[in-house]
């Protein structure tokens, strides 16, 4: 039987499904999983799902009781549905799953701790070991230190929007258990910022910081696991080949599963025994200082939260609405305008990459003709129907 560059990759990194449906995750059998608001959103629109996203609902009514609001429910809901999802992935999967506290909640350390413990308590009720669980947390100077927290009451954490060596050697000295560095949406950047439409992948942006990252923590005996994310192409992918994990979109694990080949390897802990690499002590000062002079970083990691925020807003639009169709009160045939409306900032009839902020595997599917933009009727049918409507 050949080869391919999935199985490759298998032989030296740990694939991650960056999805919430879970019949991709059956499709692509990978160790570990993750979702956030946009891939459930994606998932709950599913004809498949609706009975998953019905019940949780109903359950949240009644625990909130008749005289809360819509909105009261649908925030709990939110957080039931993340855990119902978590709970279905890791029936399939031998792993773990990463599950996000709400990303409103990125400068507030005390209120992510009440949300992560709230969440693993969840898991656990239902039987879910937490070693299984990875809470998926900003990577602001405040959600390090509550991860940080979280590492010593055994609660387990994946560091995201993660841009810059700063945040990287923070989480490092937090221990906390995984970063997941974003290859795609540093591109992006530096894409726009230098006027040029591409890099060849050994000199990718993206790759190259996580490659400094990946080499830092080798370099100095740091346990914290690297997994890439929000990639662009399998190029960026095949350029980590080593990295400890990288998290892929199905589209982009069904290129590498439908590709035949060898695949070098080009992330090593021994290749870096002989570097020269720089010890940087971490603190709240030095932090600050190196974040406010990474442009890249600084403006990425904000943008990422208010993304994260936005999809969360549009999952919580959508559940109200399902909520009110159960209640008899209306139907969800606007639901797909509500979620457009969400993202079209400027009001110009289009959703950007920019716009959108989210989880970029989510707009790659929606984005039918692959022009950039999202059209209201991409955003129905997609949301309509689409099985591929997943994602890292």
């Amino acid at each position: 039987m050949a080869t391919t560059l999935l199985d490759r990759l298998r032989e030296m990194t740990t694939v991650v499904a960056d999805t919430g449906d879970i019949q991709a995750i059956e499709s692509f059998t990978p160790r570990d999983a993750t979702t956030n608001p946009s891939l459930i959103t994606a998932a709950a629109q599913m004809p498949q799902y609706q009975e998953i996203v019905d019940q949780t609902l109903l359950d949240a009514r009644a625990e909130k009781g008749q005289e809360a609001s819509a909105a009261e429910v649908a925030s709990l809901a939110f957080e039931r549905l993340a855990v119902a999802f978590g709970k279905k992935i890791l029936q399939i999967i031998p792993g773990r799953v990463s599950t996000e506290v709400d990303a409103r909640l990125s400068y507030d350390q005390d209120a992510t701790l009440e949300k992560a413990r709230f969440l693993i308590s969840e898991y656990e009720k239902a039987g879910v070991s937490r070693d299984r669980i990875l809470i998926k947390i900003a990577s602001t100077w405040d959600g390090i230190k509550a991860a940080e927290i979280l590492e010593k009451e055994g609660i387990h954490c994946n560091l995201t929007l993660l841009f810059g060596l700063h945040q990287a050697i923070a989480c490092a000295e937090a221990k906390v258990t995984l970063i997941s560095p974003f290859v795609g949406r540093i591109l992006d950047w530096y894409k726009k910022s230098t006027g040029r439409d591409s890099y060849p992948s050994a000199e990718d942006p993206g790759v190259m910081s996580v490659t400094q990252i990946y080499n830092y923590y080798k370099k100095f005996g740091h346990n914290t696991e690297v997994m890439g994310a929000s990639f662009r192409n399998t190029g960026e992918i095949t350029e980590l080949a080593g990295c400890d994990l990288l998290t892929i979109s199905p589209k982009l694990l069904e290129e590498l599963k439908s590709t035949e080949g060898e695949l070098p390897r080009k992330l090593c802990p021994e290749a870096v025994e002989s570097m020269d690499i720089e010890k940087i002590p971490m603190d709240k000062a030095t932090f600050d200082k190196m974040h406010g002079e990474d442009q890249m970083a600084s403006e990425k990691l904000a943008e990422g939260i208010a993304g994260f925020s936005k999809a969360l807003e549009s999952l919580e639009a959508m559940l109200k609405r399902r909520l009110a169709a159960l209640e008899g009160e209306e139907t969800l045939h606007h639901a797909a305008d509500d979620i457009f409306l969400v993202y079209d900032l400027d009001g110009d009839g289009f959703i950007t990459r920019e716009e959108w902020a989210g989880s970029d595997a989510v707009f790659d599917a929606l984005d039918v003709n692959q022009d950039g933009k999202i059209t209201p009727q991409e955003m129905a049918a997609g949301l309509g129907a689409a099985h591929h409507l997943v994602e890292v």
